[in-house]
């Protein structure tokens, strides 16, 4: 074990909620999106980072990433030995599991990060230190060939995975916001407000960013009414093409139709 895995992890350990198929939404995004970026790298390692008491997530992400890169290599981190004990039958050709926490316990430099579920126990103040530790792990942007460099993934999702947002970062730092939904499950989008990360879920207050994104998709949400008697996913997709008119979203109708909608961080990051 190399002298990184041997230290002592950093942070600590969460409750471990998991559910077979939770993070399904998340991990087929990561792969329509990133994929190109794993079939570039010379070896497409990504890390599940706290997945909890049972491996589900880690097996399932092995399986999703590689229908997009079909070398990714999957290393289930988490910072609870039990766990990592008990998900040692799961091992197989592209997928092993660590001990360790926010040091990232993996040789070299990762293209990929997931840490789901695994801020919500800490402040919000911790969390910029926790992303800034983690996107200097990640692999480096290559300009030459085009690369934009790792992706740490960092959010929240409902115990069967209905909803979720997360926030998609680089070596540079934080670059998207996703919000990601079962649509039938879903009454208005500010339902959503629930499963912000921990950068924004206090800052759901009138005077920030966040809360007019979601003040203003609520009333995008019912001024596309009449689409409902189309369906759920109609509805959306009207919602989120009226939104594009006064905020940064930064995807098109293919992911929209998946019950997502991405936005730039800078317009919805903290005033403060």
């Amino acid at each position: 074990m190399s002298t990184r895995a041997a230290s002592r992890p950093v942070g600590t350990v969460t409750r471990g909620t998991t559910n077979p198929n939770r993070l399904r939404r998340m991990d087929r995004w990561i792969a329509a999106v990133h994929g190109a970026e794993l079939r570039r790298a010379v070896d497409p390692v990504a890390v599940d980072l706290g997945y909890g008491a049972a491996p589900w997530t880690a097996v399932e992400l092995l399986c999703r990433l590689r229908t997009a890169a079909p070398r990714s290599r999957v290393v289930g981190v988490e910072i609870e030995p039990a766990r990592v004990s008990a998900a040692q039958p799961y091992t197989r050709e592209g997928l092993v599991f660590r001990h360790g926490g926010f040091e990232v316990p993996v040789p070299g430099r990762p293209s990929l990060i997931r840490a789901a579920n695994v801020l919500r126990q800490y402040e919000e103040d911790q969390v910029a230190a926790v992303w800034e530790r983690l996107c200097a792990r990640l692999a480096p942007a290559d300009p030459a060939s085009g690369s934009r460099g790792g992706l740490l993934v960092e959010g929240t999702c409902d115990e069967v995975g209905r909803r979720h947002v997360w926030v998609a970062l680089g070596p540079e730092g934080p670059r998207t916001v996703t919000f990601a939904t079962r649509l039938g499950s879903l009454d208005r989008p500010s339902d959503l407000a629930e499963r912000l990360p921990k950068a924004l879920i206090h800052r759901n207050v009138p005077g920030e960013p966040v809360h007019a994104f979601l003040r203003d998709f609520d009333r995008a949400w019912a001024a596309a009414a009449p689409y409902a008697s189309y369906g759920a996913r109609q509805r959306w997709i009207r919602t989120v093409r009226d939104l594009t008119a006064v905020w940064p979203v930064t995807d098109g109708p293919a992911r929209w139709r998946q019950g997502e909608v991405t936005v730039t961080w800078g317009a919805l990051a903290p005033r403060s």
